[in-house]
């Protein structure tokens, strides 16, 4: 399809009059802010390791990882390819704005760079005509449904500048690996009008939502959109080099889309593209922008139920998606010019330019972290992603660094962060006196019944810690109400164990269990004593004064033992040692008042003689640090020279490290290579200072009026009815062999005769959960087994798989469902579609397996079952 309706731009009498007149609200937008967005770089200006051009979220999270936009493709956060491409003519020449292609086009000359929060903006400039390309997400804390949408505008402003008049057309493209986890996925891809939008989308060909979680993992369900006014845009599908080349070579896009569909993304690079002719550009700049967004159908699998993202709880589509955010655009850019400025003055004011320069480049980060969805009431639920940490969803101790931002900008997405996690804790699943430490592997949330990773003392202070930050953003305790017995529990557990920790993980659990840990032990003091204040704004004073007074006896106790002459240690038992004190923080910023401030001071005096050339490492045992808890550390100093020397060295690593990826978390303090865990949505901790100054807090956290609650209940778990056992109950036999067989292994005519034979599961002993009939100790394992279907028919058909690590199921040859990564519970799995017709009643099937271990436990066993979601909740 291709859209030729640009002619309305000439042959409508009141268009170019309506044009201009917008682009002049525009002109006048950016006029006004540039020299202040200018003045307060003047000095320097920060070079982002990697710059976020399109970040809504773990899947919708594009970057930038070089100098110049034109320097290397767009990318995921993960690393992968994920092609968006910009050119321009001028004058009949084409120049490359954004991507590497095509190779034989050059780049108009990159003249500048500012990252803002909501903002990334390019100039160019060729002594002819000067470009400014920006990216747009308006991530506005205050208004939730924008904030939810999926949508990235991208705006070009062209003028001339050397006082001639030039002929200029614009392209923009997004190619399919936006829709896809791996090259080799086939996909598909139409084309619509939207009311006044012209709108493309691409999608895989299976669509195999939900499946699909772990840590390096990109959506391979839903469709990619990019969409712009149909008056002022051609639209084109097909390969990348066809319409990149036409556009380059002839200033148009081809006639007629590419119609060789499905197809690998691999195979010519399926791509959408929409170029606009901007006619004759004088000295007065011209604006065009178009869309890039993304519908997931659904977000989460939220025990066993289907989440909808939060901007379709109330049955949006796409169309109504796209025609809103085209319609909101001219006062969004606006609001966005407003809000970074007003945020970046306020970062600046509170800890200089080179901290506000960070916590810009941190604010989009931060959000794409985490995925927002809906509940059963259509109230939103925030879930944490960890990147390039294991993939786990809903992290206790990935949420507590994570949470200044939100606490400050948006207690209701706070609120958001925690609904899961409490409402676990109080469901009959969790059987555990702590808080637990996460609750799946995203997108995926099925709770860990099994205590899953032990932080006893870490998630436990920490909840209670947030839940008194969020009752003082609000000015009251009411949201912790309906889980009161939790915090009361959590509280009691502090109270027995978490003065002297016993040999376990905190956080920082890449750096192994440790015992009588004094970070650690600050932090259950702190969480007492915010379950303290949250009973004293409950007016239950008698119970506030019992956890005042025993946190700070337990403080002195803290103070006596933990002294180790001009600071303090890493363990009570360990002379010789220290440790940064970053839990400290929120004694001060909740006004709890349990340490004498001489602790503070003793430490950041410390600090400063431990720095290294860019930055305080976290402890005695290594060089390595935490970017998140360095500023908390930070936020414990009393005058700005004291922060500027833990945070400029910090901006130093930002500025010079050869690490290109969006905004590292953890490296090496004196190696500028060095690199580490990254595009994770701790960097909110970054905003911790602006939490520790009452009146800012007070101000932004106010601006969040948004009415929500009461929460759905946890769902209650879908009724699973077995159709092909597992293993679980009764040992089920399989051919299997260790050596790597011969291509056509998965079909039913391969003769398995000198294959092996024996029960499942197959794993090692000792592997979480694992049923174990036969061992497999090796790094593959291949499996087949014939079955036949039952007659009777199913009502939602699913695997039933367990998998350490990654596996491949194949029924009669085709591929069924795979997953990355480890799932240590027997879990539901939906079935392609290609797979699910071979499964039908009566039919004799062959089940054919393959799964790759790298390390540690391993096992694998596969079912089928037929899953009936529940209406109800788990009580």
């Amino acid at each position: 399809m291709r859209r030729k309706l640009g002619s309305i731009l000439e042959s409508h009498p009141c268009r170019s009059y309506l044009c201009n007149l917008r682009n002049l609200w525009m002109i006048a937008w950016l006029a006004m802010v540039t020299p202040i967005s200018r003045a307060a770089s003047a000095e320097e200006n920060l070079r982002p390791p990697a710059v976020p051009l399109v970040a809504s979220n773990p899947y919708l999270s594009i970057w930038s990882e070089v100098d110049r936009l034109t320097d290397d493709v767009t990318r995921h956060w993960t690393g992968r390819p994920h092609s968006l491409s910009s050119l321009i003519r001028i004058d009949g020449r084409a120049y490359r704005l954004m991507g590497i292609r095509p190779a034989g086009v050059p780049a108009l000359p990159q003249v500048g760079l500012r990252v803002t929060p909501t903002r990334s903006i390019y100039d160019f400039d060729n002594s002819h005509v000067h470009v400014t390309l920006t990216f747009l997400t308006p991530s506005l804390p205050d208004d939730l449904d924008v904030l939810a949408r999926p949508v990235t505008y991208l705006s070009w402003q062209v003028r001339s500048v050397d006082g001639a008049e030039h002929r200029v057309a614009l392209l923009g493209s997004a190619s399919g690996e936006l829709a896809v986890h791996s090259p080799d996925q086939q996909v598909e891809w139409a084309g619509q009008v939207m009311g006044k939008l012209t709108a493309l989308r691409i999608g895989s060909l299976d669509q195999p939502v939900l499946i699909r979680a772990g840590d390096d993992t990109r959506i391979d369900w839903g469709y990619a959109y990019l969409a712009a006014p149909t008056a002022e845009a051609t639209a084109a599908m097909g390969a990348e080099t066809a319409l990149l080349g036409a556009f380059a070579e002839q200033g148009k896009l081809p006639e007629r889309d590419d119609a060789r569909m499905p197809r690998a993304v691999r195979d010519e690079l399926p791509t959408l593209a929409l170029a606009f002719n901007l006619g004759s550009v004088g000295a007065a700049p011209i604006e065009r922008h178009l869309m890039i967004a993304y519908d997931e159908l659904y977000s989460i699998k939220y025990f066993g139920r289907k989440l909808r993202p939060y901007w379709r709880r109330s049955g949006a589509e796409p169309a109504d998606l796209l025609q809103a955010a085209e319609r909101d655009y001219p006062q969004l850019v606006g609001r966005c010019v407003e809000f970074d400025r007003e945020l970046t003055a306020d970062l600046a004011k509170s800890g200089g330019p080179r901290y506000a320069q960070i916590a810009a480049l941190a604010y989009r980060q931060c959000l794409a972290g985490m995925g927002l969805a809906a509940d059963d009431k259509g109230q939103p639920l925030l879930f944490t992603k960890e990147n390039t940490s294991n993939g786990d969803i809903a992290t206790v101790d990935v949420i507590f660094p994570m949470e200044p931002m939100l606490v400050l900008l948006s207690p209701t997405l706070a609120k958001a962060s925690l609904v899961s996690v409490l409402d676990y804790s109080a469901s009959k699943h969790w059987k555990f006196p702590n808080a637990p430490h996460d609750l799946g592997t995203y997108p995926i949330v099925g709770g860990r019944d099994d205590g899953g990773e032990g932080m006893p003392v870490e998630e436990s202070g920490n909840m209670l810690i947030l839940c008194d930050a969020i009752a003082h953003a609000e000015g009251n305790p009411d949201f912790v109400a309906r889980w009161w017995p939790q915090l009361t529990q959590w509280a009691a557990y502090l109270e027995q164990y978490g003065l002297d920790p016993e040999n376990q993980l905190c956080t920082d659990d890449f750096m192994g269990h440790l015992a009588h840990n004094a970070n650690l032990s600050v932090k259950a003091i702190l969480g007492l004593a915010a379950y303290g204040d949250l009973c004293r704004m409950r007016g239950d004073l008698q119970t506030a004064e019992k956890y005042a007074r025993l946190a700070k006896d337990d403080a002195k106790h803290w103070v006596r033992v933990a002294s180790d002459g001009d600071h303090y240690r890493l363990a009570f038992d360990k002379p010789g040692t220290w440790s940064q004190k970053y839990n400290l923080a929120w004694d001060r910023i909740l006004g709890l008042n349990m340490f004498p401030p001489e602790v503070a001071r003793q430490e950041v005096a410390y600090y400063k003689k431990m720095a290294q050339r860019f930055g305080v490492p976290l402890d005695s045992r290594t060089r390595l640090t935490k970017t998140d808890w360095c500023l908390w550390s930070a936020t414990l100093t009393e005058n700005q020279a004291d922060f500027d020397a833990m945070v400029s060295p910090i901006y130093d690593y930002l500025n010079q490290t050869t690490a290109r990826q969006p905004l590292c978390d953890s490296y090496i303090t004196d190696d500028f290579k060095s690199q580490g865990m990254h595009a994770r949505p701790v960097v909110g901790g970054i905003f911790i200072k602006l939490l520790a100054e009452p009146e800012l807090w007070k101000k932004w956290a106010g601006r969040d009026r948004a009415k929500v609650g009461p929460w759905a209940e946890l769902p209650t778990p879908p009724k699973v009815t077995e159709v092909i056992p597992t293993s679980q109950h009764q040992p089920q036999i399989w051919r299997y062999t260790f050596k790597k067989p011969a291509g056509n292994w998965t079909r039913p005519n391969f003769d398995a005769g000198d294959w092996k034979e024996g029960p499942g599961g197959f794993g090692t002993r000792g592997t979480p959960n694992a049923v174990v009939g036969t061992v497999w100790s090796t790094d593959d394992i291949w499996l087949r087994r014939e079955v036949t279907m039952p007659q009777r028919e199913t009502h939602n058909l699913q695997l039933l798989v367990y998998h350490d690590e990654g596996v491949e199921i194949y029924v009669n040859g085709i591929l069924a469902g795979s997953a990355p990564g480890f799932e240590n519970s027997y879990q539901p799995m939906d079935i392609l579609r290609a797979g699910r017709a071979e499964l039908k009643a009566g039919a004799k099937v062959t089940l054919a397996v393959h799964c790759h271990q790298t390390e540690g436990g391993q096992g694998v066993d596969v079912g089928l079952v037929d899953v009936e979601e529940s209406a109800g909740a788990d009580r």
